[in-house]
């Protein structure tokens, strides 16, 4: 499938911390006879996981048997673990400056500006989107703090919102930018990250709910969602949208902030901590149900008590979809 989102183009693709493995199985005839040869094409699936205990604590410290993986409520062997990642990070800050929020632009830029500073590495790289009518990507992916500083200098407002396109071109964005990492061997692959500010309105109807979370979980994309409400008390307030980019987080692996006391810099400062402190799980899958298009992942910890932790990750993965390069 492959759909455009003002002029960008959805790849399908899982992500770039998704590896390839090619395992060819050859299978010998008798001696008379050719030699037949079965290539069978096995995926490394990759979960970044996000442990807390009931008091919303980051839990450190576990181990790779501490974790079973299913799928499709299926064991999994566990072939990957990392207690603390440090796999780039590839992230879209994605903005809105539609009407509804266009009062808290100065305060947006400023703070985006802070997140930025704070949070990118040498190996990093970090892209800007703004959205309101229009979708525009106001610099490609970049290491440098100069540009992406004169890129949010260039934010400006308009008066509908275009949520749910801004999250499709931001997961094929970040999709893109995975395949141009794959084809650099010095470039390691990056766990992609969609950053959406926003209030959750979305008013142009270019794309729906389920086009954007179709997006980001073809392209491996963990969406983190800060939901600035401009008026709490307001009867006009857009539940449904809040809801929205909720539950996109939840699908997505990664989590919702409302901007509240301390503001966005403690929403923005609240992402990077999350992010500095996930797990990585891999394994490759086996036992499949056939003819399944979409694989459901679950993740737990057998020996705590069920209320003991909450655990975060992706709700599963599309299987039809080709792999990225490393």
């Amino acid at each position: 499938m492959k759909r455009d989102w003002g002029g960008m183009r959805e790849i399908g693709g899982l992500g770039a911390a998704m590896a390839l493995m090619g395992l060819t199985l050859a299978a010998q005839e008798l001696p008379q006879n050719p030699v037949a040869t079965l290539h069978v094409d096995v995926k490394l699936v990759n979960i970044f996981v996000n442990v807390t205990d009931k008091n919303g604590a980051i839990v450190g410290g576990l181990t790779r048997d501490d974790f079973t993986i299913l799928e499709d409520n299926r064991p999994q062997q566990i072939a990957v673990f990392e207690r603390q990642s440090e796999v780039p990070l590839d992230l879209m800050l994605s903005i809105d400056t539609s009407g509804s929020v266009q009062k808290d632009l100065s305060q947006e830029q400023a703070a985006a500006r802070k997140f930025a500073h704070d949070i990118l590495r040498p190996q990093d790289q970090m892209s800007v989107l703004q959205f309101a009518t229009d979708v525009d990507v106001l610099t490609p992916f970049t290491s440098s703090l100069s540009q992406i500083d004169h890129a949010l200098g260039r934010l400006h407002g308009d008066p509908a919102t275009a949520l749910y396109e801004a999250i499709c071109v931001g997961s094929d964005r970040l999709g893109q930018n995975a395949d141009h990492r794959g084809q650099n061997p010095s470039q390691k692959a990056g766990r992609k990250v969609l950053v959406v500010v926003s209030d959750g309105d979305n008013t142009w109807k270019s794309a729906t709910y389920n086009d954007a979370l179709e997006a980001a979980l073809r392209n491996e994309v963990m969406i983190y969602s800060i939901i600035d409400v401009p008026i709490v008390s307001d009867a006009g307030r857009d539940t449904g949208g809040e809801h929205a980019l909720i539950t996109i987080a939840q699908e997505t692996g990664g989590k919702h902030f409302y901007v509240g006391e301390g503001g966005l810099d403690k929403a923005f400062a609240q992402v990077s901590d999350d992010l500095r402190t996930q797990y990585l799980i891999g394994y490759y899958p086996h036992h499949q149900v056939p003819g399944t298009d979409f694989h459901r992942i679950t993740v737990t910890i057998p020996r705590a008590a069920p209320d003991e932790f909450n655990i975060r990750n992706k709700s599963g993965y599309y299987a039809d979809t080709p792999l990225r390069g490393n």
